[in-house]
């Protein structure tokens, strides 16, 4: 019996007579069986691996063969491009066996949502958010509308698990398997990831070692410097970079991802000033925008499309012949992910250019590519301790059900490790803030203060976890500066208004809160604030990498000559900051640098943890940390000894910080600063850094 042989029939003909396939990709064959078998699964391969068909082949098939009816399937994705792209492939399918696909997310039409909702579909596509306004939505009757819940499809999963819409999509899929009363097959689809067994373990949620679960990954073997064009160089500026991609590959169609919207549109005018067809995704486009700009791009030939990661999943922009990246991104994940965009046509292979504008960004580049060559892939982690996800589903819940009891409400989510011993202590202090009330009965239902916050627009708000992007312009006369957080422009301070921005500090002369402007000058004192623009913290790994890199290691891909001699300059100027038996403190007589290699949550943790050694005024960086200006040899090892063999403590977290925790208000200030102190917190790569010797250096 053949592979397609184990699907429903009348798929299979429309598979061998309308797709002309002959047979099914490895990773397609071998999700047959548990899928069909009912077991929750984790379906591994690279970009366009088929991943789509391999998950939703089967489940058409169980359909058919086991009689699912109503809606039986619930498709989900982090993005509502990604649906939309999807959406027109997965009704083909489901027309072939006679079932209907449907997609809801925010931009759906309220005719398209009354059709929905009198008539669900066999399949619907949605978002985690969409997915609960179902839940809470006064026009839907949920234990109606997910009565026949079968399985449920996560797609792009490791994107979700990585964030708290993770623990959020799993809290939203607890309840609905409470709804459907019975367990909700889950299916995962991911690219490469370097823990696929504690990822599937973690979509299961509270059926996590009880249910059956397999890892279906016949073809996941990570790009090689052998098998990949992967090229390094350096260029100085956009300005040059643009230069560069406007002269490379003409004729070819080129995928640029940078690491900022504002970098991605200070590129696009730079290449359309050279007559560049090139079009643009981020997401502070419109959706409408977004789509006229992908849709171009994928009918285009000579053209380029420059992106910030919104293009890194897997939506379809055509077959891309090149992918060049501006500067670098903070994993090998997401590099493996944008390096498997290309190479999909038979005579090509995957290739990738990094083009870097600054002589940081060009070791960031290197550090990141050797943890390529030796075969290091990220674990996809989820953040800890979310507790103000529990307040919020908990709020959800009050809404979904009207009241909820005050000692059954946990059991809508079963042992999934959202709650922990504190949870009774989140709902006193929901009760205590009036987000919701308790009455007589003991019966919890939504409060004033809930109300007041979120109800406006449907309590919208409240079922997203994630924070809008910054929505300020900061402009020095016409010239735009970058962006900033309206949060930092809220906050009370003594004398002038300070910020920090593009390594300068600014004076705010001007806000202009209908059109969303702060206007600045230069300033000579000292500004402290922080930006949604800044740049995400480096691992551990991606530290110690750069520092490898200091020390001579090149990553086996074609280095330019340019990027040549900028890292032997790099090792030249700054090779004292890396020693390979230790940790390097550079002295110059007035400022003391603890060269630590431990990325950025490693030196938050080591400041927490050294406090009379470590100069907490300055910001914390990736690679080092600054002494106090008392603190000689001795003063640092007594304060390294005063900690051996004691907890490493979390860092500290202002109230500004606790400020971008989303729904910090629903919990007491103590447990808000716990949870985000625990995810700035990296407590073993400090203790390594501990551990080792320290190296100190005058100059």
């Amino acid at each position: 019996m053949s592979d397609l042989d184990r699907l429903a029939p009348g798929l299979v003909y429309h598979v061998v007579n309308t797709l002309g396939w002959s047979t099914l990709r490895p990773l397609q064959a071998a999700a047959i069986a548990p899928l069909l078998d009912g077991q929750d699964a984790l379906l591994l391969a690279p970009t366009a691996g088929g991943k789509t068909e391999a998950a939703t082949f089967p489940l058409l098939t169980a359909m058919t063969q086991q009689g699912w009816h109503g809606l039986s399937v619930l498709y989900v994705c982090p993005l509502k491009a990604l649906l939309n792209n999807l959406h027109g492939r997965l009704r083909t399918y489901g027309h072939w066996l006679g079932r209907d696909v449907g997609i809801w997310h925010g931009d759906t039409t309220e005719a398209q949502r009354r059709r929905l909702r009198i008539q669900p579909p066999d399949i619907l596509l949605t978002t985690p958010e969409s997915l609960e306004s179902l839940l809470v939505s006064r026009l839907v009757t949920p234990r109606e509308f997910f009565a026949d819940l079968q399985a449920v499809v996560v797609d792009e999963v490791h994107a979700f698990a990585g964030d708290d819409r993770g623990w959020h999509l799993l809290g939203v899929l607890e309840r609905l398997t409470r709804l459907a009363g019975r367990p909700i097959q889950r299916v995962g689809l991911s690219a490469t990831v370097g823990n696929p067994e504690q990822l599937i373990n973690w979509l299961q949620g509270s059926a996590a070692g009880w249910r059956p679960a397999a890892v279906v990954a016949p073809e996941v073997t990570t790009a090689t410097p052998v098998d990949a064009e992967v090229g390094l160089d350096y260029v100085g500026n956009v300005q040059n970079a643009a230069a560069v991609i406007a002269a490379l590959h003409r004729g070819e169609k080129r995928l640029v991802f940078a690491e900022s919207r504002r970098r991605v549109e200070e590129l696009a005018l730079e290449l359309r000033s050279k007559r560049i067809a090139t079009f643009v995704s981020h997401s502070s486009l419109s959706a409408d925008e977004r789509k006229q700009a992908e849709q171009a791009f994928a009918e285009a030939r000579d053209c380029v499309i420059v992106s910030t990661s919104t293009l890194e999943l897997g939506i379809d922009v055509g077959d891309l012949d090149r992918v060049i990246q501006i500067d670098a991104p903070t994993t090998v994940a997401s590099f493996l992910q944008r390096l498997g965009r290309t190479g999909r046509r038979a005579d090509s292979r995957r290739n990738m250019l990094f083009l870097a504008t600054r002589q940081e960004a060009l070791l960031h580049a290197a550090g990141l590519l050797h943890l390529w060559r030796i075969g290091f892939v990220e674990p996809v982690t989820a953040p800890p301790e979310p507790r103000h996800i529990a307040a919020q589903q908990i709020l959800a819940l009050c809404l979904q059900e009207g009241r909820i009891g005050d000692t059954t409400w946990a059991d809508w989510w079963g042992d999934l490790p959202l709650f922990d011993e504190t949870a009774h202590d989140i709902v006193d202090h929901l009760v205590d803030s009036e987000h919701i009330e308790r009455d007589e009965a003991g019966m919890l239902f939504i409060g004033a203060a809930a109300e007041r916050r979120y109800g406006h627009r449907n309590f919208m708000d409240l079922l997203a976890v994630f924070t809008a992007p910054p929505q300020f312009v900061v402009l020095h006369g016409r010239t735009e500066i970058g962006g900033a957080d309206p949060i930092m422009l809220m906050l009370k301070t003594e004398g002038p208004k300070r910020l920090s921005l593009g390594g300068r500090s600014w004076q705010v002369n001007h806000i202009d809160w209908k059109r969303q402007r702060c206007y600045v000058e230069p300033s000579d004192h000292h500004a402290r604030s922080l930006w949604s623009g800044t740049e995400l913290p480096h691992s551990y790994a991606l530290s110690q990498a750069q520092r490898a890199v200091l020390l001579g290691t090149d990553p086996a891909v074609e280095i330019s000559q340019r990027a040549e001699a900028t890292l032997t300059k790099l090792r030249d100027e700054t090779g004292l900051r890396a020693a390979a038996d230790g940790t390097v403190i550079v002295d110059n007589g007035e400022d003391r640098t603890w060269w630590t290699w431990a990325g950025g949550r490693g030196n938050a943790t080591l400041a927490a943890a050294l406090p009379s050694a470590i100069d907490r005024e300055t910001r914390v960086e990736n690679h080092s940390v600054r002494l106090r200006s008392d603190v000689d040899r001795a003063a640092l090892r007594r304060a390294v000894d005063a900690i051996e063999g004691d907890p490493i403590p979390t860092p500290d977290v202002s109230d500004d910080a606790l400020r971008q925790l989303k729904f910090n208000e629903m919990l007491p200030e103590p447990l808000a600063a716990a949870t985000l102190g625990k995810r700035l917190a990296d407590p073993e790569a400090a203790r390594m850094i501990i551990a080792q010797r320290r190296l100190w250096r005058l100059i």
